[in-house]
């Protein structure tokens, strides 16, 4: 154990400011900016004020949780400058896409503490916000331990930014050492940035109505982000189903809303009374909830998003968003035609573990439609995915499509059982247009049934 008095040499040692660590980026440095509520900010404003300096540096970030998009993108002009990269896009992301400054990391997310440490993706700097160090010289990585400790394997140099607004996340690998980390920046503390779900629409409600009543006590549930899982979570609250278990790649409010009922309880066969994440996203609230709670168990993403985990927890529940769905039940969840909007993420995962899961079941929602801006009303259950769009979820691994008419199971089906139960929960102002498709494609059964 060390003695504080050494601790606070080394700490003193290891200090410094925000300038100080951005004078560490050297020209041609690949730097990694964090993870979700543990992306930089003071260290960030500080590179964006050598920014004329900077040439051919990377900087990589996965769901990056912020109120703004980084300084250093702001601050700089061209990718000679600073080019950026993301293994999960967020809004900020998109619109540095939009602007050719940022790629896509095209992972599944269970793998990224692999690849990092693995496959020649050295990272020269890693930089994150923690929370203040305790007596023992631990500072605590908050609601994000995901891929981090690939990253921070993979680093040549660990720079970490305090932030008193940081909470404490109980769990596995949650920790890092003062003597495992380069230098220690005092940030400004900046409140964590939250993530306000909308309001759930009378679409999203009618699709937690087909999915809700599927959901059995003692299940395990995990939810993806927006107004839909906070839709399914308050119906939950609100039902008679009790003894709901959270294994979730995210952890969002609607945990808070099944705790605060009553329903979670971490009964499950595995990480009994935890309720098991990798990151977390959401307002205030829920971060007051994660903070120094030990029912609240953040662990690595390889481990959460595993398969084999998910497989072991019997009734276990994956609910996600989509957005588009083709009638051979090819699901695209990350991409706009050619424009990439999200991550693969662990989507795959979920939906592969659950089915393997004793009970289990996944459910991928989508709206039946969307208006495009000039007005026109576009089917989201088409003939086949438009060019660009990217297969998240292959048709071989799909189980159930709910739209707000209805939820399609497709394990097990036939090509035209899956036409037509994909056509059923498509609008109906729809319908007729993909049936002649379907008959074009030799799957609609009056013309590819053979008896």
């Amino acid at each position: 154990m060390y003695k504080v008095s050494e601790l606070q040499a080394e700490y003193r040692k290891k200090l410094i400011t925000a300038d100080e660590a951005a004078a560490k980026v050297k020209n041609g440095d690949r730097l990694h900016f964090g993870l979700g509520c543990g992306s930089i900010v003071d260290i960030d404003r500080a590179i964006a004020r050598r920014a004329k300096d900077l040439r051919n540096v990377e900087v990589i970030s996965t769901v990056s949780i912020r109120e703004k998009p980084f300084e250093t993108y702001l601050a700089t002009e061209s990718n000679e400058q600073v080019r950026f990269a993301s293994a999960h896009f967020s809004a900020f992301d998109r619109k540095m896409s939009d602007d050719g400054r940022c790629w896509y990391i095209p992972m599944m997310f269970n793998e990224l503490p692999f690849l990092w440490v693995n496959n020649d993706c050295e990272i020269d700097i890693a930089m994150f916000q923690v929370a203040p160090m305790d007596e023992h010289g631990n500072f605590n990585l908050g609601p994000q331990v995901a891929d981090m400790w690939g990253v921070i394997k993979s680093a040549k140099m660990i720079i970490v930014e305090v932030n008193e607004n940081m909470p404490i996340a109980h769990g596995y690998q949650t920790q890092l050492n003062l003597y495992g980390i380069d230098y220690v920046v005092e940030g400004s503390n900046t409140p964590l940035t939250e993530l306000t779900a909308k309001e759930p629409t009378e679409i999203d409600r009618k699709i937690a109505s087909y999915i809700v009543p599927r959901i059995k006590s003692h299940s395990t549930l995990q939810l993806g982000i927006g107004s839909l899982p906070l839709c399914i979570g308050s119906m939950l609250a609100e039902s008679d189903q009790r003894n709901i278990n959270a294994h979730t790649e995210m952890l969002t409010d609607a945990y808070v809303d099944l705790f605060e009922a009553g329903k979670l309880t971490g009964n499950k066969p595995i990480d009994k009374g935890k309720a098991v994440y990798t990151f977390a996203g959401g307002t205030k609230r829920l971060y007051d909830f994660i903070d120094d709670n030990p029912i609240c168990c953040s662990a690595p993403v390889d481990y959460v998003n595993n398969i084999a985990t998910i497989a072991q927890i019997d009734n276990f529940v994956s609910v996600n968003s989509c957005i588009q769905v083709d009638l051979y039940g090819q699901v695209c969840s990350e991409t706009a035609g050619h424009r990439q909007i999200s991550g693969t993420g662990g989507q795959l995962d979920f939906v592969l573990g659950a089915y393997q899961s004793v009970g289990g079941q996944s459910f991928l929602c989508t709206p039946s439609t969307r208006t495009l801006p000039d007005g026109t009303v576009e089917s989201l259950i088409s003939p086949l995915l438009p060019q660009g769009a990217i297969v998240t979820t292959p048709r071989m691994a799909t189980n159930f499509i709910v739209t707000e008419y209805g939820a399609a199971d497709l394990k097990g089906k036939t090509t035209w059982e899956r036409a037509e139960l994909l056509i059923n929960i498509a609008h109906p102002d729809f319908r007729d247009e993909l049936i002649r498709e379907a008959e074009k494609m030799g799957i609609w059964k009056n013309s590819s049934k053979l008896l």
